[in-house]
């Protein structure tokens, strides 16, 4: 048999390089160990001089398909991927904002994702721990912690207010300035605040499993409270400042009447004042409605800070929101109008829910 040369084996092989991935052995006995590999697994007699080609069909009945080929590509092309993954990582941490770096949860990526991943555990886990065994009620414990985050949005809120409007904050546009002046300080605190209280409100949803109530861990549920963690942990560590003050304005007056409703539902007493819970529903629209427009102006007036990227980025998440939040608003209250309009018409006009005719009957029963 005569010698192959690399050269040769190579051209036959590039021809087939998608059903053949596994690397080449330029030593003689290599290279003819692999002739007669492809001659055995292809019952073909190779004739590399005149540079011969086998039928696709034929090649399928090596071992190596296509689908492992990818697999073993995607295989190897990893551990490439994470060291561009950690050099990106390093590149963009060089030029965050020194005054945060050494703050609570802010210096490393590990902390949003820890918190997230904890979280996502527990969402899997606490429905099955729950599945035979009484709810939790909580009543006092609910109480305490609402009246808590509705205090500490309030705070947020004011502060930002007061702080952005003593330093003279653009709502247009407003540059970042990383300064270590007092007013400056002031506002990059308070946005480590907001971000505190995110992490902070994915207490909401252990409550709500464990009280049994898993109707309410939605998708949007899950995506508002992850997400949210680590959009302002990005907020905190490189724009603790500037544009971003508006958002943690708005987004903390907002949960300022959420919780001030949570904490109004655990208490039996005061249900009977909860008649607002749509107009809550109206009021997180308008909130990323008027942030998606604030990104849209700080693009129309060519605002240098955030860099564009991050604005579009910023734009798309609100969509997502205004997407979201409309389904469930257009399901929680459209219809079931209709649905309620449709039993009406069944029932000649009346509509008894356990001997009590009320539209917010159902509303009421699932914060008990």
């Amino acid at each position: 048999m005569s010698k192959l040369t690399t050269l040769q084996l190579g051209t036959y092989r590039t021809f087939q390089q998608n059903e053949f991935t596994r690397p080449l052995d330029s030593s003689v006995h290599g290279l003819q160990a692999e002739r007669e590999r492809i001659e055995k697994w292809n019952g073909v007699k190779i004739n590399f001089d005149r540079r011969a080609t086998l039928p696709r069909k034929e090649f399928r009945k090596c071992s190596c398909s296509p689908i492992m080929a990818t697999v073993d590509r995607l295989v190897n092309m990893a551990p490439h991927f994470v060291k561009e993954l950690q050099e990106f990582y390093h590149r963009v941490d060089s030029v965050s904002d020194p005054r945060t770096s050494n703050w609570l949860f802010v210096p490393s990526i590990l902390s949003p994702i820890t918190a997230v991943v904890i979280y996502l555990l527990l969402v899997w886990l606490l429905p099955k721990i729950m599945r035979s065994r009484e709810a939790f009620q909580l009543k006092s414990l609910l109480v305490i912690y609402n009246v808590a985050v509705t205090i500490l949005n309030l705070y947020i809120c004011v502060e930002v207010l007061i702080a952005t409007t003593d330093a003279g904050y653009s709502y247009s546009c407003q540059k970042l300035s990383i300064s270590y002046e007092p007013k400056e300080m002031r506002i990059a605190s308070v946005i480590w605040w907001f971000y505190f209280s995110k992490i902070v409100e994915l207490f909401d949803t252990m409550f709500f499993l464990l009280r049994k109530k898993n109707n309410q861990v939605s998708f949007l549920h899950v995506y508002h409270h992850t997400t949210m963690v680590c959009l302002y942990w990005i907020g905190v560590k490189w724009v603790a400042g500037g544009q971003s003050f508006l958002g943690v304005m708005v987004n903390s007056m907002v949960h300022v009447f959420m919780y001030t409703y949570y904490g109004m539902s655990a208490v039996p007493s005061l249900r009977k004042y909860l008649w607002w819970k749509k107009h809550l529903t109206q009021l997180q629209l308008t909130q990323f409605c008027v942030l998606m427009c604030h990104g849209v102006v700080s693009l129309y007036v060519k605002c240098d800070y955030p860099p564009p990227l991050m604005q579009y980025a910023l734009i798309g998440y609100m969509i997502s929101f205004v997407v979201l939040f409309l389904n469930f608003y257009l399901h929680a209250y459209f219809a079931k109008k209709y649905r309620k309009q449709h039993e009406q018409h069944e029932t000649n006009g009346e509509i008894i829910a356990n001997g009590i005719a009320s539209s917010d009957h159902e509303d009421r029963k699932k914060h008990n």
